[in-house]
């Protein structure tokens, strides 16, 4: 069943009952969703649930077999990720798309450096770039003392930081985050989150992907569960629990007969 949109005027983001197929695996279906400003939306869901059918459609990698993409209220189709940059939509995905071994500032401006004179004269811009790369950095909370760096001997959360003030940088309204937290210790996933708000109260629409109900509570405003690409659960912050999240993303009743199996054997041994 498509979830209930709120009828409160245009969102920055909205899907409307999409589906997606491949061949006859159904890899999403009526699937609705809606994402505003200064807001942050958990995509939940177990592995196989529909989150990455769900981030390559709204980042134009896919496109939907029915249903609507809207963005500021008008109808849009991305056919390219480039389509959905241009809208403001960035991905920040797991591997986070980085060359290790290249320094913070290079991998901060990968493809979009900036340049001084122009025409044959063209040059980049190193002091700029150096500059610019510290000074979001900073704002994120973390202080590069040499832009210079590896961005392969910073720490998890830290190359998450960069990915995202990249992203905020070159003008991101709405920021994807791909199981941000998945790979992280305890400390650095707390970190991750602590930019996740940052990016919110910035203004920006977040969307994170997780399988993991205890980092979503903390951030979340709006909470969709997924499950074999079907929505089956749609709440606002404060309508639904962290007890309540865990145990219908695993299944509930499955959950239950599956922890009694699991007690019976343990008293047989």
């Amino acid at each position: 069943m498509a979830s209930e949109i709120a009828n409160r005027g245009p969102h920055l983001l909205q899907v409307e009952n999409i589906s997606k197929y491949f061949g006859n695996v159904v890899a999403l279906n009526d699937v609705s969703a809606r994402v505003d400003a200064g807001e942050v939306t958990c995509i939940l869901g177990d592995n196989g649930a529909g989150k990455s059918s769900f981030i390559k459609i709204v980042s134009g990698v896919h496109q939907q077999d029915e249903g609507r993409m809207l963005v500021d209220g008008e109808d849009v189709r991305f056919h390219s990720p480039r389509d959905a940059r241009a809208r403001g939509i960035a991905t920040v995905y797991q591997d986070l798309a980085m060359c290790p071994l290249m320094s913070i500032w290079r991998n901060f401006f990968l493809g979009e450096e900036p340049t001084k004179w122009r025409g044959p004269f063209s040059r980049l811009d190193v002091a700029r770039a150096k500059r610019t790369a510290r000074e979001q950095m900073a704002q994120m909370g973390i202080d590069v003392r040499d832009p210079e760096q590896p961005v392969g001997t910073l720490s998890g959360g830290e190359r998450q930081a960069v990915a995202i003030a990249r992203a905020i940088y070159f003008g991101a309204r709405v920021l994807i985050l791909d199981e941000p937290t998945s790979a992280l210790g305890v400390k650095q996933a707390a970190i991750v989150l602590k930019y996740i708000l940052q990016a919110r109260d910035r203004g920006i629409g977040v969307i994170f992907i997780t399988h993991n109900p205890h980092h979503a509570l903390p951030v979340g405003d709006h909470f969709i569960l997924l499950n074999r690409g079907r929505v089956i659960g749609d709440y606002e912050k404060g309508a639904v629990t962290r007890d309540e999240l865990v145990l219908q993303m695993a299944g509930g009743a499955e959950l239950d007969a599956l922890t009694d199996e699991l007690e019976g054997l343990s008293a047989e041994g």
